[in-house]
């Protein structure tokens, strides 16, 4: 039983994609945040068109 606890990997497979998730959260909220003040701007010249 305890040989098999040792050899179980699926922890640790978890663990991976939880840090891969955390990492493309990490990326891309700056890069989404930076989208939002553009198209901000552009519907606010938009706006001021009319």
């Amino acid at each position: 039983m305890l040989k098999t606890f040792l050899n179980d990997e699926s922890g640790a497979t978890a663990i991976e994609y939880a840090l891969i998730t955390a990492l493309i959260a990490i990326l891309l909220v700056p890069g989404l945040t930076n989208v939002g003040t553009n198209l901000n701007g552009s519907f606010t010249t938009i706006s001021t068109s009319f």
